[in-house]
């Protein structure tokens, strides 16, 4: 199977920006990002939290834009998650009203932002840092707020129904590892190399443990990473089993019709068809059969057995002195 250039440097995974007014806008004095960063949240709570703050300023935060860029999660699951979200500290939604609307520049309006910020933050600091909130030189010209962007069409790609084994891997991958989530087009896009690993006895496990292990704190370009590695640690195809051969004849007794393979059957008769006639013991072969005894010999030689044990207590004498 051909793969694109490895060595040409993927572009960024295409999520909308926001209409203007909307749209991701990060909050001030954030931490480094690391891998741990959501880990105090539920699993799918990190996940999202974690695709979120790699969206570029101005995307698009709606529920249906989130959920048709990640593989995981539908609307509802996304709506609930930003909820979440919110109580966690990590989340403001706002409307505020802009000026300069209009060529005259004059106008006003009401705008919608998210705010975002990956150091969770309680109710006090969000009301003293949104209290604080002052336009900025630019909107205060009418050059519109950061986020008051064209709004870009792009074409996600949703999620496959059902998804492959290979899609579902790449998918699951961001909840292992943070810093390898993927979107919903990265996932399709690497689709057919996962498929590959699987092909060649791989399973979704062991694929996850080759992929995310010994990741660095932060990983800048996940597909591009994760492309790099799926093709760097593929496994080798597997040596062809030699092709089981079914065994279309099967030999019978000579004598007695009983089924065996060949080895079992030598000369062409089972065990007790070899065995000289009355014994059914191949091990008598060349001894002379005894005949069998006559009734009356039987009892002669029984009648002899008994006088000989009876012999010696004859002519004693019991207690009475009869004899």
């Amino acid at each position: 199977m051909a793969y694109e250039n490895s060595n040409a440097a993927l572009p960024a995974s295409a999520h909308p920006m926001a209409k203007p007014g909307y749209g991701k806008r990060s909050a001030p004095d954030q931490g480094p990002a690391r891998a741990r960063d959501f880990g105090h949240l539920p699993a799918r709570e990190a996940y999202l939290a974690a695709f979120v703050d790699r969206l570029p300023e101005g995307a698009a935060m709606d529920a249906k834009t989130l959920a048709n860029a990640q593989p995981l999660y539908g609307q509802q699951a996304v709506r609930t998650a930003l909820n979440e979200l919110s109580r966690a500290g990590h989340l403001r939604r706002v409307r505020r009203l802009a000026q300069g609307e209009g060529d005259t520049g004059t106008g006003t309006r009401w705008v919608f932002r998210t705010y975002w910020t990956r150091t969770a933050r309680d109710s006090e600091w969000w009301n003293r840092f949104l209290d604080g909130d002052a336009p900025s030189r630019a909107e205060a010209r009418g050059g519109g707020a950061p986020d008051d962007v064209p709004e870009e069409r792009h074409q996600l790609r949703a999620r496959p129904a059902p998804p492959s084994s290979a899609y579902s891997a790449l998918a699951q991958l961001g909840r292992t590892a943070p810093q390898l989530i993927l979107s919903a087009a990265d996932c399709a896009a690497l689709e057919d190399l996962a498929a590959d690993w699987l092909a060649r006895g791989v399973t979704a496990d062991h694929l996850t443990r080759a992929l995310s292990a010994g990741l660095p704190e932060q990983v800048h370009a996940p597909r591009a990473f994760v492309q790099r590695r799926l093709l760097d640690k593929m496994p080798p195809v597997p040596a062809p089993s030699a092709p089981c051969t079914p065994h279309r004849t099967i030999m019978e007794c000579t004598g007695c019709g009983v089924p065996g393979r060949p080895e079992a059957l030598p000369e062409g008769l089972c065990r007790a068809c070899r065995a000289p006639q009355g014994t059914g013991d191949p091990g008598s072969r060349g001894r002379p059969v005894p005949a069998t005894p006559e009734p009356a010999d039987v009892h002669r030689h029984a009648t002899q057995v008994r006088r000989a044990l009876a012999g010696p207590h004859r002519g004693r004498a019991d207690c009475s002195g009869r004899q």
